[in-house]
């Protein structure tokens, strides 16, 4: 397979890296999770970890993320620190969130990752408030919204648009559309598949993406972004996706009944990962996957061996402006 024009061997080595990276350490989660050492749901990205690398290329480190309860891949894309998140999930103080939030609210500012929410659709109008923000320091930054296609059924997602696209905000609209709102499928919940026409009618330039092909969509997010810095509105994009594990926990569901192990197989066989792997030859790839696991290993061995938080960090960080 060619590489994707434009970008460098340097480019796919660290794409690759990135998914490599979410996908091990996702797989990590879910074989520590029956032991008890995660203190908190886990919502996994399996399979979907092209749409945040492909955004969060596109990125500086200087642009904002607001990522989701499935966040995972959305912080490590965006350079999150696997420690600190491995740590988080282990609720010691350590963690990013000091061991409080858990896996469904994960930040770090200091990457420029928005703590994420574990309520639907409330990653929107944080990243529109903040897009406002950057707006007005003129300092040519962006911020990217990450949602599920549930999160397009609730109402501030419209008045977001609205807001966004009248004031020609600085956002990126990302959907990660993986067909299920839990467990019910996107066919029983819409009237029309048409999400992307929808937006339109904002004024909001739209792109479907229906391969999550993590070259498409970071190609698109910087072209996009180029024009956002110099004053250009938003853009949205709806990238189909699927998750391969179940809603929330470590393992699979395909036996539920809502929906179909044959579906999970075709993305399995366009699995990103693999492809932009094929690109680089086997020796290049060998040696970033001994490294990812080193890390992973060594993130684990710092999340079991912090402490948990003391009894005195129980009323910290309720106020702004507490130590």
């Amino acid at each position: 397979m060619p590489s994707p024009a434009k970008l460098t061997s340097e480019d796919i080595r660290r794409i690759y890296r990135s998914l490599r990276l979410i996908r091990r350490a996702e797989e990590e989660i879910a074989r520590v999770y029956p032991s008890d050492r995660i203190k908190s749901p886990v919502h996994l990205s399996i399979g979907q970890e092209a749409v945040a690398v492909g955004v969060c290329d596109a990125l500086t480190g200087d642009d904002v993320v607001s990522g989701t309860y499935r966040g995972h891949a959305t912080y490590l894309a965006k350079g999150g620190d696997l420690n600190a998140m491995m740590a988080e999930l282990f609720g010691k103080v350590t963690g990013c969130a000091r061991g409080k939030g858990g896996s469904m609210h994960l930040v770090e500012m200091s990457k420029n990752v928005l703590g994420a929410s574990a309520v639907v659709g409330t990653t929107i109008p944080l990243a529109v408030g903040y897009a406002l923000a950057l707006r007005r320091e003129g300092r040519g930054r962006v911020a990217a919204a990450f949602f599920g296609d549930g999160a397009t059924e609730e109402g501030v997602f419209y008045e977001s648009l609205n807001f966004a696209s009248l004031h020609k905000l600085p956002v990126v609209f990302v959907c990660e559309n993986n067909f299920y709102a839990i467990h019910t499928p996107l066919t029983k919940r819409w009237a029309s598949e048409a999400l992307c026409g929808r937006v339109a009618n904002f004024g909001i330039p739209t792109h479907r993406i229906t391969d999550s092909d993590v070259f498409a969509i970071r190609r698109i997010v910087a072209d996009a972004v180029a024009e956002m810095r110099q004053g250009a509105g938003p853009i949205f994009l709806e990238c189909h996706t699927y998750r391969w594990r179940e809603h929330v926990g470590p393992m699979e569901d395909y036996e539920a009944g809502y929906r179909d192990r044959n579906d999970m197989e075709t993305w399995r066989a366009t699995d990103q990962l693999e492809r932009v792997g094929a690109l680089l030859d086997a020796t290049t790839r060998g040696k970033i996957n001994i490294e990812i696991e080193k890390e992973i290993a060594a993130a684990i061995e710092f999340a079991d061996q912090s402490p948990f938080p003391p009894p005195e960090e129980l009323h910290t960080h309720v106020f702004a402006g507490q130590s």
